[in-house]
Order: C-alpha cells, then structure tokens, then sequence
C-alpha cells in the first residue's frame, strides 16, 4: 500500500452546509437562521457573557484587589545556569547572548536555584539573599548594576 492509495473510510467524510444556494438546496431563502429575530440578521446575535439582560456574573461579583503599576518585572536567572557559562565576568549582554535570557525587561534578577563552584564575577540589576551567599562561596562577586 502507497500513501497516495489512502482514501477515508465511507461516510467518515461529511460534506459542509452551503447556505444560500437556492431553495432545490434544502438550504436556500434564510439560509438556516429562520425568519426575523436577532440571530437572523447580519452582525446578529449576543456578545460572550450576555445574560439576555440579567446583570451578568462579571458584574455581579466584586471586584478585588488591585494591580500595581510601578511593579518591576525581572528577567530571572538562577546560579545553577551560571555554572555552563564559560565566561569569567558575566553581564546581561552575555545572558542574552547565551540564550539564558530573551530579554531585560526591567533588569536581570539571579535567583539561588542551583550551585555554582566556580569564582566569577556577576553583574546584575538584582540578587537574592542565598545567590548572593552561594556567588561569594565560590570566591566570586555580585555586583548590582
């Protein structure tokens, strides 16, 4: 058997309506939408989350707690993946140009997942507590930018 003998299986294929197309069609006049009303009519029909008029949910329920606009957003980076770098000072030129990081977003943040064993010398916008501990027991340096 070649694949271009594949055929599917009888009645597994099932034709699409085509509406509009005169009455011998048994889908012709009002194309299936019926006669008059809402949905009958172009651009007809309700929005997501209409409730035929009853106050919808989104605005029943209370709203709750609020979003923070001066909020920062790092980049994360965790010392584990400074350990495949060859690199002996690391910057965040150098995390994007290893793929670590996409982009600086707000800045770079090293995050003390992992173990590092050798001293390096790191250059970011932020650390944590244990990766800041974890660089200076390797004998390396966190610098904050």
């Amino acid at each position: 058997m070649n694949l271009a003998d594949l055929k599917p299986a009888p009645g597994s294929r099932k034709k699409r309506k085509r509406v509009g197309r005169g009455p011998g069609s048994g889908h012709g006049k009002t194309s299936c939408r019926g006669h008059k009303g809402q949905n009958s009519r172009s651009g007809g029909g309700v929005k997501p989350g209409f409730e035929g008029g009853q106050m919808p949910l989104q605005r029943r329920l209370p709203k709750r707690g609020f979003t923070n606009i001066f909020q920062k957003s790092f980049s994360i980076v965790n010392v584990g993946s400074l350990e495949k770098l060859e690199e002996s000072e690391i910057t965040p030129e150098v995390l994007i140009k290893e793929g670590l990081v996409r982009k600086i977003q707000d800045g770079v943040k090293i995050l003390g997942n992992g173990e590092l064993t050798k001293a390096v010398t790191v250059k970011a916008h932020a650390f944590s507590a244990s990766a800041k501990e974890k660089i200076e027991k390797a004998k390396g340096t966190a610098e904050v930018i």
